[in-house]
């Protein structure tokens, strides 16, 4: 009979399993309403959403690579986002920071059949584990508001690795946290970048969630379209 490969799986949590476009989406329409901006001149909530999810992404980018704080970045994403309609308001900006990082965590959109899996998973007896760039007190409260807190014996975020994907660190730091071999550990996540190329840098196994459907990326083990299809790797 043989032995399965993996025992331990390190997931994403962010565009992985927890729909952070449609989380973010619904939190940024709340505020949209909460903050009055049409009164202010943003007329389109949806101009307006892809405003800053453009300034996330550029900011997100900064943040990985060691350029910009976690404060910064929360905060700058509505300042420049605001300033292309010209309401150069910092305190508006600071305050709808606070308000989105209490809001998001509290959205429980999750892609589709993420339950299904872990439960699947949980069943065959791997040990389950989040490797995440995301902010401690946030991702925790998210798994707690998903319902996914029961999946996962491990969860190693940036603050507590001091150290971010898809730098070594993170992954030696959730290695040794777990106790994990490196052969017997997958990486699952949506991030090329991050995920894939972080898990590859310490020469551990990757399965690349393509939920964009773009091009499959040659260099990851195993690439997937679609969560229920890691049932047929795993």
């Amino acid at each position: 009979m043989q032995t399965k490969p993996y025992k331990h799986l390190f997931f994403d949590l962010d565009h992985t399993i927890w729909d952070f476009e449609t989380n973010a989406k619904d939190t940024l329409n709340d505020l949209f309403l909460q903050f009055k901006l049409q009164e202010k001149g943003i007329d389109c909530f949806d101009s307006f959403f892809t405003k800053y999810s453009h300034y996330n992404h550029m900011l997100w980018d900064r943040y990985t690579k060691g350029f910009i704080k976690q404060q910064e970045l929360r905060w700058k994403r509505m300042w420049l986002a605001l300033l292309d309609y010209k309401i150069a308001d910092e305190a508006l900006s600071k305050n709808m920071a606070v308000a989105f990082t209490d809001i998001l965590p509290l959205k429980k959109n999750l892609f589709p059949h993420t339950h299904e899996l872990l439960t699947y998973l949980q069943g065959k007896q791997y040990q389950m584990h989040l490797i995440t760039n995301g902010f401690d007190s946030i991702q925790y409260k998210k798994l707690e508001q998903s319902n996914l807190q029961q999946y996962f014996t491990e969860v190693i975020t940036s603050e507590a690795s001091n150290s971010l994907k898809p730098h070594k660190e993170i992954f030696h730091y959730a290695l040794e946290k777990t106790k994990a071999n490196l052969v017997e550990s997958i990486m699952i996540g949506d991030n090329v970048e991050a995920d894939i190329e972080g898990a590859l840098n310490v020469n551990m196994d990757t399965i690349y969630v393509n939920h964009l459907n773009t091009n499959k990326y040659e260099r990851s083990k195993y690439t997937v379209f679609h969560l229920n299809e890691i049932e047929g790797i795993l």
